[in-house]
């Protein structure tokens, strides 16, 4: 009861400040657990009748290549500028079947050929597609792919390993919140929207279930937590206020490619939901890093220098946050790049002008992604830092109206106030 043994920064505890964050935390919890349990998918996804489709694995033992055949030319059309298929991928594959009710049986599969059809090997794992409607005029088994689980299994312990001999045991809570989020993402985002709820309050809903169980998971329930996730809610509400300003000036209804075409035509969803719940679930990943940073970064400053006010921490902090923003946002603009890299290079072939270029509804909709997401992470830094520092700004002024705190225990050494600086060098 005598010594202060706590290994990490002082948080603030004075009651007034406690009782505020909980008037905020209390609420935002129960209302999301309420919410998540009524918007719960609980109706089995409605698909279109198809012929009963299995997946099996097997390894393949044997490759025969035949020659490749040639397409007719079509009357009138000049022949096709394509590159020929590769004469690797034209022939048969024996495979060994290794799961599904054949196991242990020799099938024989055709190699998949054509426009980027993959190559395959004697000794390869693959996977299969088995059909089981004999009326089909295809084999029973095709093989499909390579069979990745074993080497993604070996990079997912090589990658956990890493984090639990870096963060001990605050890397297994981190593992443990990763897990959570697949959890949340695959059991209820995405079963949610393809069961008709409307995509943006399922994104809100998600989003907030996994900033409340992986920050104090993480982090710990202490008052620097949750000020941060107080900052994050804010300025994630932001994101989500420019974001549909944004979607409705420039006139995005969601649909850039095959994939959210045939969702809109086939499952009815509403895509420029779809395109906001995005925006909102790619910010959190990245504001929960600055929210959780100012708020620590406040909680040490206060530590290291007690008798800091509201201003000066606020200053202080601020500072750190304004460098970590100039790099974040640096990070924001290459990744979206990075993803949207085969795009940059299609339209850099097709010598498009840049007018052209930039109102073209793909990368206009990853414009409007990236200046959203980047605005509410500049509003992220002074919301939460002023927070963190009001919190601590209290409880200053709760050790200072206390006489206790004014006679440090016997054995302590004796600190210069921080506003006071030291002499000059004479």
């Amino acid at each position: 009861m005598g010594a202060n043994h706590s290994h990490g920064p002082a948080v603030p505890r004075s009651r007034a400040t406690v009782w505020a964050t909980l008037a905020v935390i209390v609420p935002l919890a129960v209302a999301t657990l309420a919410a998540l349990v009524w918007m719960w998918p609980t109706e089995p996804i409605s698909t279109a009748e198809q012929a009963k489709l299995e997946r099996v694995t097997g390894t393949i033992t044997g490759i025969t290549l035949t020659p490749c055949p040639e397409e007719p030319p079509i009357e009138g059309q000049p022949q096709p500028a394509t590159a020929p298929p590769d004469p690797a991928t034209c022939g048969d594959a024996r495979v060994m079947l290794t799961s599904g009710e054949d196991s242990g049986q020799r099938v024989t599969s055709p190699l998949p050929s054509g426009p980027g059809a993959q190559r395959f090997a004697e000794g390869d794992d693959v996977v299969l597609i088995h059909t089981t409607d004999t009326t089909l005029d295809v084999p029973p088994y095709q093989i499909s792919d390579h069979d990745r689980s074993t080497p993604l299994w070996l990079v997912g312990a090589a990658f956990s390993l890493a984090v639990i001999a870096f963060g001990r045991w605050r890397g297994v809570s981190a593992l443990v919140g990763l897990a959570i989020t697949f959890v949340l993402l695959l059991m209820f985002v995405i079963p949610g929207i393809l069961a008709g709820k409307p995509p943006l309050l399922v994104g809100i809903i998600g989003s907030a279930a996994i900033m409340l169980t992986v920050l104090y998971l993480t982090h710990g329930f202490n008052v620097t937590t949750s000020t941060a996730i107080v900052g994050t809610v804010i300025s994630l509400s932001l994101t989500g206020v420019l974001s549909y300003v944004a979607i409705g000036l420039v006139d995005l209804n969601g649909i850039t490619d095959e994939s959210s075409f045939y969702l809109d035509s086939s499952y009815r969803i509403n895509t420029q939901g779809l395109l906001l719940a995005s925006i909102i679930i790619g910010s959190l990943g990245v504001l929960d890093d600055v929210t959780v940073t100012q708020a620590a970064t406040v909680a040490e400053l206060a530590h290291a220098n007690p008798g800091y006010g509201f201003a000066q921490l606020y200053r202080a902090a601020a500072r750190v946050g304004r460098s970590h923003i100039a790099s974040v946002i640096n990070t924001i603009v290459l990744a979206y790049a990075g993803a949207s890299l085969p795009l940059l290079l299609l339209i850099s072939v097709g010598e498009e002008p840049i007018g052209q270029v930039v109102t073209n509804p793909v990368l206009a909709q990853e414009i409007v992604r990236s200046v959203a997401g980047t605005l509410g992470l500049i509003s992220a830094v002074p919301i939460t830092t002023a927070l963190a520092a009001l919190a601590s700004a209290r409880r200053a002024h709760r050790d200072h109206d206390h006489p206790d705190h004014d006679h440090p225990a016997p054995g302590a050494r004796h600190r210069r106030p921080p506003d006071v600086l030291p002499d000059p060098v004479r």
